[in-house]
């Protein structure tokens, strides 16, 4: 019996060592929300999704950039500073689905390195996880993260994920430097080229683009646009006009019942909404919403009409001061390759 439970700690022991021994790379915490994605430096990052939030997830990895963004339901969720694969071992772009997760994985292929939070996009070796992040490319294929953000990311996640791996000269610029709006589909990786506004055209709705669940919007002041989503596919914009517009980025999801009728609303019913503390505005969490804010967005009634019905509690709006366009409409070389890899 002693000889067992010696043998029980030693076990333990070694177990413990080789948990311990494992590094831990990039910052412990997100940046602020408001951090643009040019002025992360090299391990940081920027979360701010709920693990509890409804709609499917994409992730785009600019190799260009060096650096990942993660969207739920057509709305980024987070974004970071990678590595990737080094001269020699550069890794592949496409489109790929996640194959495998291993939230604790160690290589076969190298020397039983430590790669937490692994999600495996090909069959032969290439996938993300946590890994070095010395500020340019150095790994041997793999997409190394910060640890804190593989984390999030490997929680928030499914199987079948779709992630797109661009590069400048390879892609669409929308995918290689993108925004806060999905550029993609994500059922399957294919570009997306929704045209803006006509001039004199107040707003589109285009419901049957994706039929039902939940939606999600982001509202940009600088565009003067609101974009809603529905299964991370656009199904609808328009413009809006915001007075005395709150500065930076803030989130807000629908709670349960309505707010108290308005005349600025002439009979809508407008759900009640509360703030969610996203990185950098964390003691704005779980204030309710009140209808001087509400009434301060003008939208057009029609699409107001269209909308408000499809709220339901869970829904999410990102509202920003910042542009959500495509800050380059450069020329397409080549549109990435919308199918997921054989196996």
């Amino acid at each position: 019996m002693k000889r067992l439970l010696v043998g029980l700690a030693l076990s333990l022991s070694l177990a413990s060592s080789a948990i311990a021994s494992v590094p831990i790379w990039g910052a412990k915490q997100s940046s602020p929300a408001d951090t643009p994605p040019s002025a992360l430096k090299p391990g940081e990052w920027i979360w701010g999704g709920r693990g509890a939030s409804p709609g499917p997830m994409a992730v785009i990895v600019s190799l260009t950039e060096q650096k990942a963004y993660a969207y739920r339901n057509g709305i980024l969720i987070g974004v970071t500073t990678i590595s990737t694969g080094r001269k020699g071992y550069e890794t592949p772009t496409g489109v790929f689905t996640i194959l495998q997760k291993d939230k604790d994985h160690h290589s076969k292929k190298y020397d039983n390195a430590p790669m937490p939070y692994q999600q495996r996009l090909t069959w032969d070796g290439v996938a993300l996880h946590a890994g070095g992040l010395p500020g340019y490319p150095e790994s041997h294929g793999c997409v190394h993260m910060p640890t804190e953000f593989a984390k999030l990311l490997f929680d928030a996640t499914n199987m079948g994920m779709t992630v797109v791996v661009a590069e400048e000269g390879t892609a669409p610029v929308t995918v290689v430097h993108p925004t806060a709006v999905i550029p993609i589909d994500p059922r399957n990786g294919a570009d997306l080229n929704l045209e803006p506004l006509a001039d004199g055209q107040l707003y589109r709705w285009t419901p049957e683009a994706s039929p039902t669940g939940p939606i999600s919007m982001v509202l940009s002041v600088a565009d003067g646009r609101v974009i809603v989503f529905r299964n991370g596919i656009e199904i609808g914009r328009s413009q809006v006009q915001v007075r005395d517009p709150l500065a930076g980025t803030h989130a807000f999801i629908v709670a349960s019942g309505y707010m108290p009728d308005a005349p600025q609303r002439s009979g809508l019913r407008m759900p009640n909404w509360i703030t969610i503390g996203i990185p950098g505005h964390g003691d704005e969490a779980g204030k309710v919403v009140d209808e001087a804010l509400v009434d301060r967005v003008a939208v057009p009634r029609e699409f107001m009409e269209k909308v408000l019905p499809l709220l339901s509690p869970g829904s999410v709006l990102l509202a920003t001061d910042e542009s959500i366009q495509p800050a380059s409409t450069g020329p397409k070389v080549q549109v990435i390759d919308s199918n997921p890899p054989g196996v």
